[in-house]
C-alpha cells in the first residue's frame, strides 16, 4: 500500500539533546578516512577560527538518521522498513557542528511520492543548538522498495 502523501509537512518534536564530543568526531573522521586536523586538534580548528574542532562535513547524518527514526517508525506512516534502502542526502549550514555543542533534531516530512511501484519519503532534519539556533539542515531520500521488486 502506498505512504499517505498527508504526511507531507509533519513535523515531529525535538530529538533529546545529543552532546557532540571531541572523541565522536575523532571517530568518525577516521572511519570515513578524513584526517583534515581541524577535527582533531583543538589548535588547528582555533587556527581557522573555530572555538574548538570541528565535525567533518557528513558528521550530523549520525544525528539526524536517528531522529528521522520517529518518521520511519511512525504506525501510522505504514512503512515497511524491511524493505527501506537509503537513496541521497544534502546538508545546509548555518555554521559547523563543534565539540561541546548540544544539539537537538526537529524532522519534518517533505514529501512523499510513489515511483515504479516504489515510495520516496522525503525527510528534513533540522540541527538546532542548546540556544535554538539553527546549525544545520540535512535531507535525506529514502525509498521503500514495492513489494513485487527483488531485494
Amino acid at each position: 500500500m502506498p505512504l499517505d502523501p498527508a504526511f507531507v509537512g509533519r513535523a515531529y518534536p525535538p530529538t533529546a539533546p545529543y552532546e557532540v564530543s571531541r572523541e565522536k568526531i575523532r571517530e568518525f573522521a577516521e572511519a570515513v578516512g578524513d584526517a583534515h586536523p581541524a577535527y582533531t586538534d583543538p589548535a588547528a580548528a582555533r587556527a581557522l577560527g573555530h572555538d574548538d574542532v570541528i565535525a567533518p562535513p557528513t558528521f550530523p547524518f549520525a544525528i539526524a538518521h536517528r531522529a528521522a527514526d520517529q518518521v520511519v517508525k511512525d504506525p501510522e506512516l505504514g512503512l515497511d522498513y524491511s524493505r527501506v534502502v537509503h537513496s541521497d542526502q544534502q546538508f545546509n549550514y548555518t555554521r559547523p557542528l563543534r565539540a561541546g555543542d548540544r544539539v537537538s533534531v526537529v524532522t519534518t516530512v517533505e514529501s512523499v511520492r510513489s515511483l515504479g511501484g516504489s515510495d520516496t519519503l522525503g525527510v528534513r532534519g533540522d540541527v538546532i543548538d542548546a540556544d535554538g539556533e539553527h546549525v544545520v539542515t540535512v535531507r535525506m531520500r529514502i525509498v521503500a522498495r514495492g513489494a513485487d521488486r527483488k531485494r
